[in-house]
């Protein structure tokens, strides 16, 4: 695929594109980012252009390398994660790696492995993968892919070049939902709840969800201070346990983003099959209110995800939003 193909992270592909135009990847990449932000993605467009024979920075899509990869068939990329059965990568895993890796490749002037959760690698395969990252055999290009750095072995880390992913805007969820072949409204529902993954918006259950989302736009519609009932129904009703709060707090997020857009005088929203719900809310407070309310909704689902009680930490914030 070429590196057009990938939204959402022109930075990181730049950078790349560079290295591959001076000829100067590294032996060994460490992808961070939430699961469906486009690391995996990513990595194989690198290996892609690494081994296209016809463009030096970029995959042309029509030369047989770039053919085999796209169809998962290239006999040079070796994938590791954990066997079915298991739930972390094991020590022989990392051997056998090892040992393929050391073979002359079949087709491209190099190996590639791609190693996804690294952070499910076992302590053992951990430390057995320090000499190869080191000093790759072959020339092996070696890409780990994790949701957080920070959980495997300072050593590991310290012998990868670092890149990390933020996580995709609903909008290029979106537009990758639609790409995917899902409806556009259909896309339009999950994108926004979808933390910045492609691949947690594809779990989303539309009907459960178009259902809450309902359920939520009625209850901020009736938010009265002057009826203090409707804050602590409000709460009552839609808080739970961790998770289901913060998925609140997601969609909480993205009427409000579309809300303080429409404020601005952008008729572009996320949330278009809601529209007069969100010019609601967009009308029944001034731009600025619009913004902070905004921030309180994001400090409260950082509280929520320090263990902040769901159920306190949503009273509190209905009480500012029935103002």
């Amino acid at each position: 695929m070429p590196f057009a193909d990938i939204l959402g992270h022109n930075r990181i592909i730049e950078v790349l594109r560079r290295s591959l135009r001076c000829g100067k990847t590294a032996h060994s990449y460490l992808f961070e980012g939430v699961p469906g932000s486009g690391r995996k993605k990513t990595a194989l467009a690198l290996i892609q252009a690494l081994f296209c024979t016809a463009l030096p920075d970029d995959a042309c899509g029509i030369c047989s390398s770039c053919r085999k990869i796209e169809s998962g068939n290239h006999p040079d990329i070796h994938l590791i994660a954990p066997l079915p059965d298991k739930r972390d990568i094991s020590i022989d895993q990392l051997r056998e790696m090892q040992h393929v890796l050391s073979l002359r490749p079949y087709e491209s002037p190099r190996k590639a492995c791609i190693i996804d959760p690294a952070e499910r690698m076992s302590v053992g395969a951990a430390n057995s993968l320090l000499k190869t990252l080191e000093e790759p055999p072959g020339d092996a290009l070696i890409i780990l892919l994790t949701e957080n750095a920070g959980m495997l072995l300072p050593t590991v880390r310290s012998r990868c070049q670092l890149i990390r992913f933020a996580p995709l805007s609903p909008e290029h969820v979106l537009t990758l939902l639609e790409r995917s072949g899902m409806t556009p409204e259909a896309a339009a529902l999950v994108a926004p709840m979808s933390g910045g993954s492609l691949q947690r918006a594809l779990e989303l259950d539309n009907e459960s969800l178009s259902a809450r989302r309902e359920a939520v736009l009625i209850r901020v519609s009736q938010l009265n201070i002057h009826h203090i009932a409707t804050v602590f129904d409000a709460a009552e009703e839609l808080s739970g346990n961790r998770d289901a709060t913060l998925e609140l707090l997601d969609m909480l997020l993205s009427f409000f983003r579309d809300a303080v857009h429409l404020g601005a005088g952008s008729g572009e929203i996320v949330n278009r099959s809601v529209r007069p719900a969100i010019e609601s809310i967009a009308t029944r407070r001034s731009f600025p209110s619009n913004l902070e309310l905004l921030e309180r909704i994001y400090e409260t689902r950082r509280d929520v995800q320090r263990n902040a009680n769901p159920k306190l930490a949503l009273d509190h914030l209905f009480m500012i939003m029935a103002k």
